[in-house]
């Protein structure tokens, strides 16, 4: 992930590289200290995200964030302040601002953040990937007889994952039928308010799924913990799930470690219609 730094103060610059580069969550390919100059780098850098502060000589931190994601939506912003004045973070969420931080800066904070925007720009790139496909062709698995091969797609991936007999498992189908028919960004949606379409008791089918799929991890986290080279391994451990809850949870079952790998559930449904859409070409 290509990130850009803008903040007039130099050792904040470089106290949040040192966290991007010390914890491998991006490349910083561009930083500035002026608000002018940050913004003309952005528009020729493009990056995917901007971490940026309120208040900046030359261009304000809001004004910025209004123009440019307005000509560059795709860009995702990540305001850094010691303003805590609600009508400005108000503001600022409003022109697009994804997270605010509070300074002084905390690392965790700022990693745990950084993640989260990775996780968005990934569902947001497959979405757009399946999307485009879906236009290209009209409609994912269009007509019964796609339909059904669709589902059946699903279906071997969930017997490979040994996640088939789980009540969840018919709650991820019929999720996925939905989400294809309906051509829904589920990055725009949670996933309970999908339930919503199929449950009185949306909670319960969203526990459901989750169960299911932390099953899902623990069987090939196991698979890999055998044989590393393993197909089923290679093929799910990063498409379905975050590689590196993957390895945590390796580490748990192994007893290297106290706590497990989480689960993405976005993720993995988007990957179940991803690897459905690749088996349909």
């Amino acid at each position: 992930m290509k990130i850009f730094i803008l903040d007039d103060d130099v050792n904040v610059i470089r106290i949040l590289k040192k966290i991007i580069d010390d914890r491998n969550l991006g490349i910083v390919v561009g930083k500035a200290t002026d608000g002018n100059e940050g913004y003309e780098q952005i528009k020729r850098i493009q990056p995917d995200l901007v971490i940026i502060d309120l208040l900046m000589p030359g261009k304000d931190g809001l004004s910025i964030v209004k123009e440019l994601k307005k000509k560059y939506p795709e860009i995702e912003f990540v305001m850094i302040s010691q303003v805590s004045s609600k009508d400005m973070v108000g503001n600022a969420y409003k022109y697009g601002v994804e997270y605010y931080i509070y300074k002084p800066i905390n690392a965790l904070e700022v990693e745990s953040i950084i993640k989260k925007v990775q996780e968005r720009i990934e569902i947001d790139r497959t979405i757009a990937k399946i999307q485009s496909l879906f236009e290209s062709k009209q409609t994912l698995c269009d007509g019964s007889k796609g339909y059904e091969f669709c589902e059946q797609c699903i279906k071997n991936v969930l017997i490979k994952l040994g996640v088939a007999g789980e009540k969840g498992t018919t709650d991820m189908i019929e999720l996925c039928k939905y989400i294809i028919d309906n051509n829904i960004n589920i990055a725009e949606i949670t996933i309970r308010e999908l339930c919503k379409n199929f449950s009185e008791n949306p909670k319960s089918m969203e526990q459901r799924m989750r169960r299911t799929i932390s099953i899902a991890m623990s069987n090939i986290s196991n698979i890999g913990i055998e044989d590393y080279m393993n197909d089923v391994f290679v093929e799910y451990s990063s498409s379905l799930f975050n590689f590196e809850q993957v390895r945590k949870e390796m580490d748990y079952i192994r007893g290297k470690s106290l706590r497990g790998g989480s689960i993405n559930m976005k993720k993995f449904i988007i990957g179940l219609i991803s690897y459905c859409e690749n088996k349909n070409n």
